[in-house]
């Protein structure tokens, strides 16, 4: 399905921080034109502000009929915000959201029965176009609604479709938490390296390099990653030595990794009580 097609029958966007603004910018770089938006957001950026005057219709209050709603408020100001969507449940708009822990079933009471929604997890990396988004809906939407949600999140990075809602907090943990434990895996290899002899600024740049190299060979290869790691490892060098530690079982990355996803995952859980 294409963007203009989805925007010839109106899409909303409740709130436009940073997700919200960088799959907004996706949908335009895609073609959707600015007018076929509404947004409502109470703290507009300047870039945001700017749109308003290409078209995009900002803090206008959202139309009687709308086909799509993308909902991106945070999840702490989602029981204020739902209730002034109602109008728009039971079925004739698609709502899409990409708020964390707030499950299907709190839309289904605040919007009624019958209305569609799809829960979509996307990560940062959106804001560069290599986000990667899940995506599970409730009956109501079935198809038609999850294909029209894969072309609204393809526009930051890749999408995918999960069996059932329960491995929702499990994804979030993974590919919604994962980019900041990339972040601190460089920072914590450019720490090492400093304290190895380079410069400060050196060793960020090198370590900055070497993941974002990393990532996009393990993306684009299409090997196995432990292929990967036994192609640059040879028996009884510098590698090898360096992953003695890192892959201990007891102190290593399997294990504090195991913990570090059981943790964001149950959090989640906690979160959608």
């Amino acid at each position: 399905m294409e963007l203009r097609q989805l925007g010839a029958r109106g899409i909303g966007l409740l709130g436009c921080g940073k997700m919200g603004s960088a799959i907004l910018a996706g949908w335009l770089e895609r073609g959707l034109p600015a007018a076929a938006v509404w947004v409502q957001e109470p703290q507009p950026s300047d870039w945001l502000a700017g749109l308003a005057a290409s078209g995009l219709r900002l803090n206008d209050g959202l139309p009687g009929t709308l086909g799509t709603v993308l909902v991106a408020v945070k999840p702490q100001t989602m029981a204020a915000a739902l209730p002034a969507l109602a109008r728009l449940g039971g079925g004739a708009t698609l709502f899409v959201t990409v708020a964390a822990g707030t499950r299907i079933a709190a839309y289904e009471a605040a919007l009624g029965p019958g209305t569609p929604v799809v829960r979509a997890m996307p990560n940062t990396p959106a804001a560069v176009g290599r986000g990667i988004t899940a995506l599970v809906g409730n009956p109501a939407a079935g198809e038609a609604g999850l294909a029209t949600a894969e072309a609204l999140m393809s526009a930051v990075g890749q999408t995918v479709r999960l069996p059932g809602e329960s491995l929702m907090d499990a994804v979030t943990a993974v590919s919604g938490s994962g980019p900041a434990y990339v972040f601190h895996l460089i920072e914590t290899l450019a720490a090492a390296g400093a304290a190895e002899g380079l410069p400060p600024d050196l060793a960020l740049t090198l370590a900055r390099a070497t993941v974002a190299g990393a990532g996009h060979l393990a993306q684009v290869s299409g090997e196995d990653p432990a292929v990967l790691r036994r192609n640059v490892t040879s028996p009884g060098g510098t590698t090898a030595a360096a992953l003695a530690h890192l892959m201990d079982p007891e102190s290593g990355f399997p294990a504090l990794m195991h913990r570090a996803v059981h943790a964001a995952a149950a959090r989640g859980r906690e979160l959608g009580q």
